[in-house]
């Protein structure tokens, strides 16, 4: 018998389907000499700091340096700490189970990082020591998963991957627990939450909203003139900007008395627009909130989803690129859009046979191929799985497609001694752009200014009729706030933000995080209470700008060292560098940064006196999520957050002295629909709403 270990059940049901393993156990399915079970995600992590018998948050604890780290079962968070997951618990000894009447297993978790991670924690802790071998698989169709099977990898294939992986579990351990203790400590007991990736990400996001708070509007002034040529109006703009309106209304009326411009330059040039490559995650992520609106973590949770259903390949990438051998497997891709009404019309404007191959690059495919739809024609969507579906099929398309071709004009004109720009395009070859017919992109396009209308012909020279000038007066604009598409760039290009070129140039392509893990960082600051969403927009909160404050000089918010991370895991991965040489350097940052944060000192909130309403005996703990009792016997509790509002220390004292609380305004159903309430407190000191 094989022991088959899946990272999900719904993948392990797929797999035991193909290889006729029909017979349902408990947490297993087997049969035809096969047992399939599966992880449910992370089963085990590595130890808290209780687990090496400390406990609290002490100063003389820090830094924590585990040696060895342990490994334990997945941990729920309780209100008195934490407690083994059951679900967990019962999961894993089915695996051992398996794995014990089995002579060998096929690792079949996701094909990346963190799947090798999943299976080799619970290959260490159940301390097992059979031989093991590796699928290795982009996508869960049947031709997928029958040709993964054909060609198993040695387990040990995939060591370098284990050690990457290994290795930013443990760095993630160590500067996370620790940073979070000692500002934890510094904050006098009132928890932070800091992390290699994440206190980068909140420092991107609160650099941004300050620039764009403290951003001075100014106006400024330019002229823009109407003419008509060869039956075709257009405009022109003044090159100058002015700071004065009363100048630029006396340079108008001198070029209102002229009445003419005089052509001093014509420059024409043919730009060929390349034909985008394939989705990565993250570039999907950015696109479908740009169009969308969807978060990342939806986008993933979306892409997930479809993958599962065998509708398109592993989403999990970070490359846009196939390998040469793919490609072959293409045309039958493009064969079955053209049997969906969606998409014959892009379809008929490629040409079988001569498909640009800009997307095939062997050396940039990284664990998996950019992502492709597969030969399963989808049912059953809902309206956003096809939406997410639907834009990979159109970025194939558009990748197979050949350049844009334009014609780009800037003409430059005279009155008297000023400048003034015309700009214009026109399409030769729609090539790409064919595909959803969209020949304009403002978004991505460098020539925002550029009109896709045909200008007249101009030469040197030329006199231009002026039939009409206009003042226009502008504002200079903030920096603006980030988007999570915005941000998702922003952390795939950290790298290029460094001023040493040298550093700049070996980190340009490393970024904060990897396309698998950017969704949950953004979610985990969500979740800290550091940032909303308002709009399409991110913003931090009060608490999240009070974190920045504190720790933006300090290492820990060091984007350039987060990347010069992510290149190193690279490296040992491809056995470049010494797993144990990596966090040996890593201590040595985690002690450098626990001693600066131990150091910092933060002032108190006015925070009141409030007893606990339930044994009126002892005086409550605030926190920022939670408001509770110290006495373990009596153990009230009550959650600050209440239907998406947070309880300002102003309405928890209205709540608890006098038991009712002022309107609050625009807290959300479950149904998403907002209402206004008072909360109170009923007889069992339970939180209800009362209604105006």
């Amino acid at each position: 018998m094989k022991a088959i270990i899946a990272e999900k059940p719904s993948v392990a049901r797929e797999i035991a389907q193909l290889l006729g393993a029909h017979e349902k156990k408990d947490g297993y399915l087997s049969g035809n000499g096969y047992c399939v079970t599966w992880a449910l995600g992370h089963l085990i992590a590595l130890g808290m700091p209780e687990d090496y018998g400390i406990k609290g948050f002490n100063k003389t604890s820090l830094p924590i340096f585990p040696d060895p780290f342990i490994l334990t079962p997945k941990k729920l968070k309780k209100a008195n700490g934490y407690e083994p997951d059951p679900f967990a618990l019962k999961q894993l000894n089915t695996i051992k189970q398996v794995i014990n009447q089995c002579s060998s297993i096929i690792v079949a978790t996701d094909a990346g990082r963190e799947g090798e991670l999943i299976f080799r924690y619970i290959y260490h802790y159940i301390q097992c020591n059979k031989p093991f071998e590796r699928l290795w698989i982009s996508s869960l169709t049947e031709k997928a998963i029958q040709d993964g099977f054909k060609n198993l990898q040695p387990g040990d294939a995939f060591d370098g991957l284990y050690q990457a992986a290994k290795a930013r579990s443990e760095a993630d351990w160590l500067v996370g627990i620790n940073a979070t203790q000692a500002l934890t400590i510094a904050g006098n007991q009132d928890v932070y939450s800091l992390g290699r990736v994440q206190t980068p990400t909140l420092a991107l996001i609160c650099h941004r909203f300050l620039q764009h708070q403290n951003f001075t509007k100014q106006k400024y002034f330019q002229i823009q003139l109407s003419h008509r040529k060869e039956y075709t109006d257009f405009t022109s703009i003044s090159q100058l900007q002015w700071e004065e309106k009363k100048q630029t209304e006396q340079i108008q009326k001198s070029i209102e008395r002229e009445g003419r411009a005089v052509v001093e330059d014509v420059s024409i040039t043919t730009v060929n627009e390349q034909s985008p490559l394939l989705f990565d995650l993250t570039e999907l992520q950015k696109e479908a909130n740009r169009k969308l609106g969807l978060s990342a973590d939806e986008v993933l949770q979306i892409a997930q989803s479809l993958y599962e259903k065998k509708f398109i390949t592993y989403p999990r990438t970070g490359s846009k690129y196939i390998p040469e051998d793919l490609w072959p497997e293409i045309p039958e891709l493009v064969r079955i859009l053209n049997t969906s009404d969606p998409f014959k019309t892009a379809v008929s404007t490629l040409k079988f046979g001569n498909f640009n191959k800009r997307i095939v690059n062997d050396v940039k495919v990284t664990d998996h191929h950019g992502l492709l739809i597969t030969t399963k024609v989808p049912s059953a969507l809902t309206a956003t799985e096809k939406a997410i579906y639907e834009m990979i099929a159109y970025r194939l398309l558009e990748s197979l497609s050949h350049a844009c071709t334009k014609q780009v004009s800037h003409i430059t004109i005279k009155v008297h001694h000023y400048e003034f720009q015309i700009k214009g395009s026109k399409i030769l070859s729609k090539g790409w752009r064919a595909i959803k017919g969209i020949l304009s992109d403002n978004e991505n396009s460098n020539n925002k200014n550029e009109a896709l209308t045909e200008l007249p012909e101009f030469k040197v020279g030329d006199e231009l009729k002026i039939s009409k000038t206009e003042l226009l007066e502008k504002v200079t604009q903030p920096p603006k706030l980030y988007t999570e598409a915005d941000l998702l760039s922003a952390m795939e290009n950290a790298g290029r933000s460094m001023e040493n070129k040298e550093e700049q140039k070996a980190l340009s392509n490393i970024g904060i995080g990897t396309p698998a893990t950017r969704a949950s960082i953004i979610e985990t600051l969500l979740s800290r209470n550091y940032i909303v969403r308002k709009s399409k927009t991110l913003h931090p909160t009060d608490k999240g700008l009070q974190v920045y404050n504190l720790v933006k000089d300090q290492k820990i918010a060091n984007v350039q060292m987060t990347a010069e991370w992510e290149l190193a895991l690279d490296k040992i991965e491809k056995g470049e560098l010494n797993r144990t040489q990596f966090i040996n350097d890593i201590q040595d940052y985690t002690a450098e940064i626990t001693n600066e944060l131990l150091s910092l000192h933060i002032p108190q909130e006015n925070i009141p006196q409030l007893n606990c309403p339930k044994c009126q005996q002892h005086t409550l703990i605030i926190k920022d999520k939670i408001v509770k009792c110290p006495n373990e016997q009596c153990s009230w509790i009550l959650f600050r957050t209440i239907c998406g509002i947070q309880l300002s220390i102003k309405e928890l004292t209205l709540l608890l002295t006098q038991n009712k609380t002022s309107l609050i305004k625009n807290m959300k159903s479950k149904n998403g629909k907002k209402f206004d309430a008072y909360l109170a407190l009923d007889d069992q000191l339970n939180l209800i709403f009362k209604f105006c």
